[in-house]
């Protein structure tokens, strides 16, 4: 299983990007996808989960501005982030699950500017 993750990039405070994180090489269904953020000096912290049937769960500082959605027959997640702060500038990374394993993206940075 290989995670593509993209979608990064530079961006002005109160600006939008969507990340794209697509999965290739998969047998089975995704069971959760979920973004988290590592920003520099910091410990990687959770940002969003999506489970399979589409529930989803956000950490509170991105609540209201970041929705996260996947399309199941593109094995592909999204994670689209309005109202950037330049708190929100990370690398950002995603991970499915699938039956009982992990998988990882490479990460993408995501730079919001004042």
């Amino acid at each position: 299983v290989q995670l593509q993750a993209s979608g990064g990039g530079l961006v002005q405070a109160g600006g939008s990007l969507r990340l794209s994180c697509a999965a290739s090489g998969i047998i089975s269904s995704i069971n959760t996808m979920t973004w988290y953020r590592q920003a520099p000096g910091k410990q990687r912290e959770w940002v969003a989960t999506i489970t399979e049937r589409g529930s989803t769960n956000y950490a509170d500082s991105v609540k209201g501005r970041f929705t996260i959605s996947r399309d199941n027959a593109k094995n592909t997640g999204y994670l689209q982030m309005n109202s950037l702060k330049t708190e929100d500038t990370a690398v950002y990374y995603c991970k499915v699950v699938i039956t009982t394993s992990a998988y990882w993206g490479q990460g993408t940075q995501v730079t919001v500017s004042s």
